[in-house]
């Protein structure tokens, strides 16, 4: 990839958002007893900075009708600096010269098939400040959001967490993949139905890993649909 490929680059120091604290992963002692060096950042932060260097570089059009497939593969602690760079291919986020994670972003979505698996329990919720607010707590505070009056990326994958917080987890777990496509604008204060299915669990190394697939609509029509994996339970 040449420079000119490139998109502008972006780092910030890792922020911890005490909201996370739920999971004991994003706790200092918690982060400790599953092995970290301590308190680990939550992927959904990660992902949101991540986000940024496309946001800027594709606009409103890649929040509405793009899409992207993002990766964590290494814990970021609190305070950590994060470097962001990349370009059309891939986005990688590093710490010390770590990669942490990776975005792979699109710019048009592959049509979305009739749901399998096995069905969880519906939600609905509005998109408050809790949700829509998000980004700007954890540091990525991109002006596109407010001035086109979009939710950012990472609520969709806020969402989709909270499915597994609510309905498949019961103590430390971690987000490790989403594959997410945007079919619709969404402005902050929508109503959003949540519909989820459980497509596959299997065991690995780290523990066992579940995967859903959660489609989100507005007023009936479908704005974004997410496969979310993560670990489960931890080995």
């Amino acid at each position: 990839m040449s420079e000119l490929d490139m998109f502008p680059g972006w780092s910030i120091d890792a922020v911890n958002l005490v909201e996370h604290a739920d999971n004991p992963v994003h706790t200092d002692e918690g982060g400790v007893a599953a092995g970290y060096g301590g308190a680990v950042v939550a992927g959904t932060t990660i992902f949101s900075y991540l986000t940024r260097p496309v946001a800027e570089a594709w606009g409103a059009d890649w929040v509405t009708s793009g899409g992207l497939e993002v990766w964590f593969r290494a814990p970021v602690l609190a305070d950590e600096r994060v470097e962001v760079a990349g370009g059309p291919a891939e986005v990688v986020a590093t710490v010390a010269n770590r990669v942490c994670a990776r975005l792979a972003p699109r710019l048009t979505n592959p049509p979305v098939g009739e749901p399998v698996g096995k069905r969880l329990d519906p939600m609905v919720l509005t998109l408050d400040d809790q949700w829509v607010g998000y980004a700007k707590r954890g540091g990525e505070d991109l002006e596109l959001y407010e001035r086109e009056e979009l939710v950012h990326p990472v609520v969709w994958a806020c969402l989709a967490n909270r499915v597994f917080a609510t309905q498949l987890v019961a103590g430390p777990w971690v987000h490790t993949r989403s594959n997410i496509g945007h079919f619709g604008a969404v402005g902050p204060g929508a109503e959003v139905v949540i519909e989820s299915f459980e497509t596959d669990r299997f065991e690995t190394r780290s523990g066992e890993r579940a995967v859903v697939d959660v489609r989100f609509t507005v007023d009936g029509s479908l704005v974004c649909a997410v496969e979310h994996e993560a670990l489960v339970s931890l080995s």
